[in-house]
């Protein structure tokens, strides 16, 4: 139990290095010598815990997907109406200057472009995670029109895809520019989409 209960210690710890390795470098740039010094790994002992590099990547997105989809829980799970639940999840795209925002610290970001031609076992996980948060946006928006507080006409789906898409081309011209100008205008845009007619 003991030997079993320090693997798997030695695997999250592995993952957790490895995530902020990524987050910096992106996954082709990680390479193992440096992931498993950084670990404090003995060198050889990757293959126990990975059966390959590209075997770590779906670990560390499933890994990843699953943090996020608790965070959204979280989130989502806040009392107010569906408005002001989905307006709390894009302010957690914007860094309050103490903390990292979703944003900076989006492996969707990071990776989407990078994996999809590298390997198509980790695009279909994180493409998995995505999916599964514009379902949590699409059901937050459904929520928001029962309530009253989000436009009537908004098309649910339509909407949480469409802002997605919005948040996350933000994102990448944010890094791109290192200027936080297209996500606050993404939150404009957002505000001004879940009240219209329609929505974007």
């Amino acid at each position: 139990m003991m030997t079993k209960k320090k693997s798997e210690l030695t695997r999250s710890h592995i993952l957790a290095i490895g995530r902020e390795l990524v987050l910096r470098k992106g996954f082709g740039g990680v390479g193992l010598k440096e992931l498993l010094e950084q670990s404090a790994v003995p060198k050889g002992s990757f293959y126990y815990y990975f059966a390959s590099k590209e075997a770590f990547g779906c670990a560390l997105l499933k890994q990843y997907c699953s943090d996020y989809a608790e965070r959204l829980d979280a989130l989502f799970g806040w009392k107010g109406n569906g408005r002001q639940r989905l307006m709390l999840y894009w302010n957690a795209w914007l860094s309050d200057g103490n903390t990292a925002s979703l944003a900076d610290r989006c492996l969707v970001v990071k990776l989407a472009a990078e994996i999809s031609d590298l390997s198509d076992n980790m695009r279909v996980i994180l493409l998995g995670g995505v999916e599964d948060l514009i379902r949590r946006i699409t059901n937050t928006i459904t929520e928001g029109r029962e309530d009253g507080s989000i436009s009537p006409s908004c098309i649910p789906e339509k909407t949480a895809r469409s802002l997605y898409s919005l948040w996350l081309g933000a994102a990448i011209l944010a890094k791109l520019g290192k200027d936080k100008t297209p996500l606050d205008q993404a939150m404009l845009a957002t505000e001004q989409a879940l009240l219209a007619p329609g929505g974007l």
